[in-house]
């Protein structure tokens, strides 16, 4: 763990005060920790392709296949039963 000692402005400071009863956090370093992990998935998280959100829609609209139990699935696939 980092420590690390940091000069906000007042607004910022309102704003940690109300993250950390939200979440019902300890402090404010438990806080930062919080919006650190937000504006990381909100930011950082890769952005996916068109083509892939395409692909994606097109094979959520096909149907399921149904196999039945599993010594149903072994059998359709010719595979031998765990012991």
């Amino acid at each position: 763990m980092v420590k690390a000692l940091v000069d906000i402005s007042d607004k910022a400071n309102r704003v940690l005060m109300i993250v950390k009863a939200e979440y019902g956090l300890k402090d404010k370093s438990q806080a930062i920790d919080v919006m650190a992990k937000e504006y990381e998935e909100l930011v950082f998280e890769p952005k996916v392709k068109a083509s892939y959100l395409r692909r994606l829609r097109k094979i959520q609209k096909e149907g399921t296949v149904k196999i039945g139990t599993i010594e149903d699935f072994n059998k359709m696939y010719h595979l031998s039963p765990k012991k």
